[in-house]
This record gives structure tokens, sequence and C-alpha cells, in this order.
């Protein structure tokens, strides 16, 4: 990498940075290509991303942002998983480190918040926000439904009135 490309690299990464909501660190030291691609695939279908950069590119990137607390965990082979879901990230990164223990889990950042392993885990077990927009959607679809029950209840129960009622009356009509 020549020093514009490096510049360029610092640019994205700030923006990066600056514009997620949840940012993981993990190294991945022994994943091979096919296993990389199956965590990519899962992000994208999650709405988050994976890069792999280099370690003193995301330390000047991650410079006088609020992401400033991953510096120290940039050692090593690492990657950074991102999103704008706080919760899409940590969530695939967690159940990939579940099925592959190649890929550790270090730590992250949450906007100006310092994520400890154990806190990236916790945001994982978090319903994400499509899920928790769903929940709120059928919670207030909710009492519509119970209202239109209620109201066709009374019918219902002076039907079933009716019916019993003429099933006595027929039964004392027909005995002698």
């Amino acid at each position: 990498m020549d020093r514009a490309e490096k510049k360029q690299c610092v640019e994205s990464l700030a923006g990066v940075f600056k514009q997620a909501k949840v940012v993981v660190v993990a190294h991945y030291s022994g994943l091979n290509v096919a296993k990389m691609q199956e965590l990519r695939k899962q992000m994208r279908a999650a709405g988050a991303k994976v890069q792999i950069t280099k370690n003193r590119l995301v330390k000047i990137a991650v410079q006088g942002t609020e992401a400033a607390s991953i510096s120290a965990l940039m050692q090593g082979p690492t990657l950074i998983a991102y999103s704008d879901d706080p919760v899409a990230a940590p969530k695939v990164a967690v159940a990939f480190a579940k099925e592959h223990d190649k890929l550790v889990i270090l730590g992250g950042t949450m906007g100006a918040v310092a994520l400890s392993v154990d806190a990236v885990r916790s945001l994982a077990t978090l319903p994400s926000l499509d899920e928790l927009r769903a929940t709120l959607i059928g919670l207030i679809q909710a009492p519509a439904t119970k209202l239109a029950r209620v109201s066709a209840a009374p019918a219902t129960k002076l039907a079933r009135v009716v019916a019993a009622y003429a099933e006595k009356g027929g039964a004392t009509s027909t005995s002698p």
C-alpha cells in the first residue's frame, strides 16, 4: 500500500467509526478463506459488515472518534465487525465464535462506551431492531384484535343460548 492508499483507507475507516452504532473487534487467526466468506455472508445477511485492516491504520482512524477505546484491542490478526443495528454485528459474531473456536472476540465499542467480551455477548442476546419493531407492532395490533373478539362474543354467546334453549324446548315438546 502506498501513502495515498493508506490515507484513503484511514478516511474510509474513520467514516465507518463515526457512522456505525456498534463495532466488534475479534482475532481471526486460523480461520481459512471459506470460513471467512461464511462469516462475511452471515454478517451481510444480518445487515452488518466485516473488515480486515492493518491495526496501525485502525488506530489512526479511531483518533478523534467515539470508538477510540478499541485502539488498545488492535494487536495481532484482528478484524472489525460493525453495523448500524446495535445488536446485529455482536449477534452474528458471538454465534459464529460459538461454532468456530478460531474466532475470538476481544471486545468492541458502542458509541463512546467501550464493550468488554461479556458486554458483547450480552448485546448478542438482545432482540434486533426488526424483532423489536415486530413486537411493538404486535402490541399495537393486539388491542384491536381483542376489541373485535369482545364485540363479536356477545352475538356468539346469544346464538349459543338460543340454540341451547331450542334444543331444550325441542326435547320438552317431544317428550310425553
